[in-house]
């Protein structure tokens, strides 16, 4: 036996011994399950529209884009996704990347290098720390959501390039940020604010707009931002949103998009689709907030932003137990367990869905409840 077999499956003895230890499980097309676990907020994934663009442009241009987009993988699709991108959300130009994970990492790492500063708030998603790191700036993290923890760090930037990292509506907790705060604060230390919307577009604001418009930055100099198009949009990609210079700076020195093959047609025409349906369904996103309202009081925790709802559970143990007897009831929720949670509280974390019919959503809300209260009794 080798040093490295030794080694595995001492780390895995010590993740199960903690209750971190984590499993693929595989689902099938056709199980009889309430998937509150995903992020399909809309349940545009499933529409049939949206499944007759993506089937459409696999048979058209192919199943991938066959190279980097500054190759040859850029087709008319997605130049008319960033153009639709732009302009739902009120930002001058788009870009897309084949994950929202290389979105994050490529606006970070090429604004971003050693002689600069990253001022991070502590709870923003891996890409972006992630994203900081490989920039080889300079990186202050700051507690959560404390505008005037950020103030102090840029004041004392000492006239490096700073970038403040965020998210809209943050992916564990489903609480907001501060954003015109601190984009204030951007502008008076000539900043950039990296807000993520991955949870924020389709969800917040006219029309599902995202965050970002809804507080009337989307023309904000000192505003860049970034989403996801694998989440309310149901397909798959991420996109970087800003300026046009930005963009053109991005197409240049953005290392995760240059050597990147392009989001492939599929998915590309799918995000095209769900987005023109969002346009022509702009009340849609309405059905979120008061599903999440509605379970949220239920169950006796703090409502979401967007739609994320989190439950606090004792312990990682209880939170996978709790997670099973969900899924024995017929519902699929997230289980959050250190080191996937900032604030280190394992949790079920919910996702209400505007796309589920009246009946099932009801079933789940009442499983849910009793799950929860009978897990939150554990000994």
């Amino acid at each position: 036996m080798s040093s490295w077999t030794t080694w595995f499956a001492e780390q895995r003895a010590a993740r199960e011994d903690a209750g971190l230890q984590r499993t693929l499980r595989p689902r099938a097309v056709d199980e009889d399950v309430i998937d509150l676990a995903n992020n399909d907020y809309l349940g545009l994934s499933c529409d049939p529209a949206v499944r007759r663009a993506a089937a459409g442009a696999a048979l058209r241009w192919g199943a991938g884009a066959g190279a980097s987009r500054l190759v040859t993988g850029t087709t008319a699709l997605h130049a008319e996704l960033e153009r639709e991108l732009a302009e739902f959300t009120g930002r001058e130009a788009a870009l897309v990347f084949s994950t929202g994970y290389h979105a994050n990492l490529s606006a970070v790492t090429a604004l971003a290098n050693k002689q600069s500063l990253i001022v991070s708030d502590a709870h923003v998603h891996a890409s972006l720390i992630d994203a900081a790191r490989l920039s080889r700036a300079a990186i202050e993290v700051v507690p959560h959501n404390d505008v005037a923890a950020v103030r102090t760090a840029l004041g004392a930037a000492g006239g490096r390039r700073a970038l403040v990292l965020t998210e809209s509506v943050f992916s564990v907790l489903g609480d907001a940020a501060p954003l015109a705060d601190l984009a204030a604060v951007c502008a008076e230390h000539d900043a950039l604010l990296v807000v993520d919307e991955a949870h924020g577009l389709g969800v917040v604001g006219d029309g599902g707009r995202g965050s970002v418009h809804a507080q009337g930055m989307a023309d904000h100099p000192h505003v860049v931002m970034t989403a996801t198009l694998s989440k309310s949009l149901g397909a798959m990609g991420g996109a970087v949103l800003g300026s046009a210079v930005l963009v053109d700076h991005l197409v240049n020195r953005a290392r995760p998009f240059i050597f990147d093959t392009g989001l492939a047609p599929a998915p590309t025409a799918a995000a095209l689709a769900a987005l023109r349906c969002l346009r022509e369904h702009p009340a849609r996103p309405s059905g979120i907030h008061e599903r999440g309202a509605e379970l949220a009081d239920r169950l006796g925790v703090p409502r979401s932003a967007g739609a994320v709802l989190s439950v606090p559970m004792p312990s990682p143990q209880v939170a996978v137990a709790a997670q099973a007897a969900a899924l024995a009831a017929g519902v699929r929720v997230g289980c959050f367990r250190p080191p996937s949670v900032p604030d280190g509280i394992s949790r079920l974390r919910i996702t209400t869905h505007a796309g589920l019919d009246d009946a099932r959503w009801e079933h789940s809300v009442d499983a849910l409840v009793r799950v929860v209260k009978e897990h939150r009794r554990w000994p």
